[in-house]
């Protein structure tokens, strides 16, 4: 893994003041060549003849304030000749460009300035976006915790969740519910979170079962 190359790429994060959480590891993939990410349900064309290899940073943090365990992710294109050709960011299962049509907010020529939904991490390249989610304020208060823990996407069979392990990890996070400032400070990727796709895979379950022995211990639940 060429951690220069990554780290040059690398998205810049912006999360509002009066967020809990930040991304404790990032799994990187390199994609040279048409075919299926490794991390979610995406298959890459490269139709682009002046397109190189597209980054995946697939970012992980131990929760979201509705759930336990989320990842979000960011792709960056990059031609042969260094340039960043286009950007892509994901937004609850879907995704959205992560460029502005003026490139306004690609910072330093390669790294895309995005907003992250305080509390639910989805990306937007303009925090104004945000506005337009109808439960913006709500799910970081009122629905703090309601999903429990969650199960879905490459870790589906991987682990699975019960209905007291939902109530106590839904009782952690409204511990932690907040009011967004939607004032956003800047947040930089550390080096030393990128690990290959594999091993964020593999730490995935490890994390989730260290953060349910937590929970448990804070709350008194009894979840196994």
């Amino acid at each position: 893994m060429n951690i220069e190359w990554i780290t040059k790429y690398a998205p810049y994060l912006y999360f509002d003041k009066n967020e809990p959480f930040f991304p404790v590891r990032v799994g990187v993939t390199v994609l040279e060549e048409a075919g299926p990410s490794p991390s979610t349900r995406r298959t890459f064309p490269f139709n682009d003849s002046r397109l190189q290899a597209i980054i995946e940073y697939a970012i992980y943090w131990d929760y979201d304030i509705q759930h336990l365990y989320e990842l979000e992710h960011v792709w960056v294109y990059v031609g042969h000749d260094g340039e960043v050709l286009d950007c892509e960011a994901s937004f609850h299962g879907h995704f959205f460009k992560g460029l502005l049509r003026d490139r306004g907010n690609l910072t330093d020529g390669t790294h895309a300035k995005l907003y992250s939904q305080p509390g639910k991490h989805a990306f937007m390249p303009d925090h104004e976006m945000f506005y337009l989610i109808p439960d913006l304020m709500t799910a970081t208060n009122e629905n703090a915790g309601r999903r429990g823990l969650l199960v879905t996407g490459p870790f589906d069979g991987v682990y699975s969740t019960d209905d007291e392990t939902d109530r106590i990890v839904e009782q952690y996070l409204k511990t932690l519910r907040f009011q967004p400032s939607m004032e956003f400070e800047e947040y930089r990727i550390d080096p030393s979170l990128y690990v290959s796709w594999a091993e964020l895979h593999a730490e995935v379950p490890l994390r989730i079962k260290d953060r349910l022995a937590e929970i448990r211990q804070a709350t008194g639940g009894t979840a196994r």
